[in-house]
């Protein structure tokens, strides 16, 4: 689950709101009047007296002194989003609210207590209001919150058992709005259980010229992973979405949709499975500049891939799928 990154500027500063803008903070803590003000410089949620968060009624804010100040939070029963402030710094008050209710957000003064407030009892606050007393501090903290949240996913080799052609089919070309490395691609399945992790265009060709932010992905039906264990159809995924790019060590991190071609073209079906046994399959454009990865991280043209040949792809839990979220029930596909 991401957590929230928000910052204290009840301290008005344009330079730290610019950094807090730029950090992808969630929203900024800011003084009565100055939502307006926020406004002007970007397009970020306000929380105070009269911001897009109503303090005291969208959110609320307690000191932490004493153990009725815990119960007064308890008595929240996680409603809307409590920021947590300790007078004197210390995190036994989180670990005892953690252990009770929900939607905690822990005020911190530095990088360090951010990490600690989010690591703590394993689960961790919410999120983080930071006191900044610098632009590297919001920097930082936005860095560190932006890498803590990521998906690790098990990727493992698969062997090309068929390939074949297809009838002409409707196919999603999707343009991130981020420059991928090579190897980076997107998780990409017939099913939402099985994927390939399918390369970028960030390689040259005597057809076209390479296009890091592309990934061409697969037909209409096919399933692409999402945050938070989310999957949709490639043909649901439009400008303003948020998906995941996914490393050849199983690195993931969210980049946004900018546009989702679908053209009729010419397609075909790979086909490979592990050591186990456990198939994975797609439905792809027949072309040499589509491309699997393979497990040295190397873009792997469909056009030439043969029996026996490795890929890398993920298996994720034995559930179906229900409007994209994972659920518990028996389904066969096939």
């Amino acid at each position: 689950m991401k957590k929230l990154f928000w910052v204290d500027l009840r301290n008005f500063e344009k330079k730290m709101l610019t950094a807090s803008i730029e950090a992808g903070a969630d929203a900024v803590f800011v003084p009565k009047g100055k939502s307006e003000d926020v406004k002007k410089l970007g397009k970020i949620p306000t929380i105070s007296e009269d911001g897009d968060m109503v303090l005291g009624k969208d959110v609320e804010l307690v000191q932490i002194t004493k153990k009725a100040d815990e119960d007064r939070v308890v008595a929240l029963k996680g409603k809307i989003p409590t920021i947590i402030e300790n007078l004197d710094w210390t995190i036994i008050p989180l670990e005892n609210l953690i252990s009770k209710t929900t939607n905690l957000i822990q005020s911190v003064d530095t990088l360090k207590e951010a990490k600690l407030a989010l690591e703590t009892m394993e689960r961790g606050a919410d999120g983080v209001l930071l006191k900044p007393k610098s632009v590297n501090d919001i920097l930082a903290v936005g860095r560190m919150i932006e890498e803590f949240g990521a998906e690790k996913f098990h990727l493992e080799k698969v062997k090309i058992i068929e390939t074949k052609s297809v009838a002409m089919s409707d196919r999603c070309c999707i343009d991130t709005t981020s420059i991928l490395p090579p190897g980076t691609g997107l998780l990409i399945g017939d099913s939402g259980k099985a994927m390939f992790l399918s390369h970028n265009e960030n390689v040259e060709s005597p057809y076209c010229a390479a296009r890091p932010f592309r990934v061409n992905a697969g037909a209409v039906h096919a399933y692409v992973r999402l945050p938070e264990n989310r999957t949709k159809y490639l043909c649901e995924i439009s400008a303003g979405d948020e998906i995941l790019a996914v490393d050849p060590q199983g690195n993931s991190h969210v980049v946004a949709v900018g546009r989702n071609k679908i053209e009729r073209r010419p397609m075909m079906l790979v086909v490979a499975e592990n050591k186990e046994g456990k198939r994975v399959s797609l439905i792809l454009q027949n072309a040499e500049t589509i491309r699997l990865t393979t497990p040295e991280g190397e873009p792997a043209s469909v056009t030439r891939l043969k029996e026996g040949n490795e890929v890398l792809a993920y298996f994720g839990e034995e559930t179906g799928r229900h409007f994209g979220e994972a659920i518990q029930e028996t389904i066969r596909e096939k």
